[in-house]
């Protein structure tokens, strides 16, 4: 088991928006365009017909236009590391991309920079940071010339090189493919992105002029959580533990639910030893222990006897965020995401959740 998303220690900054987009990126701005391949669209929108030329014999074929592709719904498979990752192509060759929600970033493992063929990021060309910061150690920036999702098509799109070593050797060790690298928030968050757990479905906004919610969704039944949104782009939801508020950081990225080992120690909880290790980009393998929440609950969700994991989530998340009142206490992952329906809306900003 490993946790495959990027946390930055210091708050990093992203914004994008359509055509023009702009990123604000580390107190940096970088510029890209977005176009559309409408080649193989996912999801199409109807046909609108043209007016008929009363000059043609009654009865000849009528001339349709399509429309513009509005909104693309992208099928996601499931790994036994239980992440959900996404077939892409970068650079015109096969990609497979782990969709992480706690990523503010979007990431390529940096053994796969030269398979791609990326080329590296330059202030004067690309108006971009050539270096970040991730959890405390510095990684290139390197660009795709096309980072193509499905029939969104992202241009001279921004990545950072990151070491993802130990989430290969994982999958070896489970007999399957190893991911290239990490769709995260920067993406999802301007194309309204809709992620659903358990269909395992990402829907995307492809045309900005869009309005409405993402053709599919439904959320009857459900109970909508308002998440918070933090400058560095992670998403943050309102739990209580044993009765003790906290927060937690939805995350596609972790493969179960993990609390902070200070936290659950201060409830005096009992803790039991497991042989499972997580780990962070940059950062060192850990082990995690388990515990049973009597009382876990998300939102109006209740959970009761939540077994989760324990670990130290120093470096993972800033520690003025751990001591905070309430504490963000830990990561709310794939596991509970899965089995309680989870969709996330990074246009309304809302976790849905449903028993």
């Amino acid at each position: 088991m490993s946790d495959l998303g990027i946390r930055a220690r210091t708050d990093v900054l992203s914004s994008r928006v359509f055509h023009l987009k702009s990123v604000l990126f580390s107190a940096r701005l970088w510029a890209a365009i977005l176009t559309v391949t409408l080649a193989t669209p996912a999801l199409s929108a109807p046909r609108r017909a043209t007016p008929v030329d009363g000059r043609k014999a009654f009865g000849a074929p009528t001339q349709i236009t399509p429309r513009p592709l509005q909104f693309q719904t992208l099928q996601l498979q499931r790994s036994r590391q239980n992440h959900l990752l996404l077939r892409a192509t970068i650079n015109g060759k096969p990609a497979l991309l782990g969709v992480d929600s706690g990523a503010p970033v979007s990431a390529i493992a940096i053994n796969r920079v030269a398979h791609f063929g990326l080329s590296p990021a330059t202030t004067a060309r690309h108006d971009v940071p050539t270096r970040l910061r991730i959890n405390g150690r510095y990684n290139n920036v390197v660009i795709a010339r096309s980072f193509l999702l499905g029939a969104l098509n992202l241009v001279d799109e921004p990545l950072v090189a990151v070491d993802l070593s130990g989430s290969s050797r994982a999958a070896k060790l489970m007999n399957e493919e190893a991911i290239d690298g990490i769709l995260g928030a920067d993406v999802l968050f301007p194309t309204q992105a809709v992620l659903d757990c358990r269909k395992q479905t990402l829907t995307m906004k492809v045309d900005p002029n869009a309005v409405g919610a993402a053709p599919g969704t439904n959320y009857r039944g459900y109970a909508g959580i308002p998440m918070q949104v933090s400058p560095g782009y992670n998403l943050y939801v309102d739990s209580r533990l044993n009765g003790k508020r906290a927060k937690l950081l939805v995350d596609t990225g972790a493969f179960g639910t993990l609390l902070h080992h200070r936290f659950v120690r201060q409830m005096r909880v009992p803790l039991r030893d497991s042989p499972f290790n997580s780990a962070g980009v940059n950062l060192k393998n850990r082990g995690v222990q388990l515990a049973t929440i009597s009382r876990f609950s998300v939102g109006s969700v209740n959970m009761r006897d939540k077994q989760v994991g324990v670990i130290d989530l120093e470096g993972l998340i800033r520690t003025g965020l751990l001591d905070a009142s309430p504490p963000v206490a830990g990561l709310l992952g794939a596991e509970i995401l899965q089995r309680y329906n989870g969709i996330i809306d990074f246009g309304t900003r809302t976790l849905y959740l449903k028993r």
